[in-house]
């Protein structure tokens, strides 16, 4: 199998399922609330939730990265923080709106997917909702139960740790004072 042109590099593309609606966002980070129904919020709610129980060797967090990354990253709290998940869970490991569509659910974009701290999908897809405060406090209501627990709330410390290394190298910069800020809450700081 070769590429265009007669270059040696192959290519594979697998279609699992066709995916008849559109993603929710053209882009990770949402800049317009897009309409969801109950329905919608409710099987994705589902879907995470049975997602965390699957068991597998996948890593899509690892514990080495958080050493590393979290205390560099989250210096500006001005004390230390766990790096330690109090808990770990299977998951999506890229949940936004772009791998997001409707308006009948699908969850696309899976090669990342494997052991997380157990909360991190909902703490991901509520990063990535920050910049629409109508979504991020459905993404709080709908996930209360996972952002709420000592597990969510270090789960979002991660993926805060996450967005802000992505945004050192250019991406979604626009997120990094509303990710600063939650971290604050997170932690206990920002109330």
């Amino acid at each position: 199998m070769g590429g265009p042109g007669g270059d040696p590099s192959g290519y594979r593309a697998e279609l699992y399922d066709f995916v008849a609606g559109g993603a929710v966002s053209a882009v990770p980070v949402l800049g317009e609330a897009p309409r969801l129904t109950a329905a919608w919020w409710s099987g994705l709610r589902t879907a995470i939730g049975g997602l965390s129980t699957v068991r597998t060797e996948r890593t899509a967090v690892r514990q080495a990265y958080l050493d590393r990354a979290m205390p560099k990253y989250l210096a500006f709290l001005g004390r230390p923080v766990p790096t330690v998940p109090p808990a770990w869970s299977t998951a999506h490991g890229d949940l936004h709106g772009a791998n997001l569509a409707g308006p009948q659910l699908s969850i696309l974009d899976w090669e990342g997917w494997g052991m997380a701290p157990a909360g991190y999908d909902a703490a991901l897809l509520h990063a990535y909702s920050l910049a629409v405060p109508e979504i991020a406090e459905r993404v709080r209501r709908e996930f209360s139960d996972l952002l709420a627990s000592e597990a969510g709330r270090f789960a979002e410390l991660v993926v805060i740790t996450e967005l802000l290394q992505s945004a050192e190298r250019g991406d979604n910069r626009e997120l990094v004072p509303a990710l600063r800020q939650r971290a604050r809450e997170v932690s206990g700081l920002g109330r």
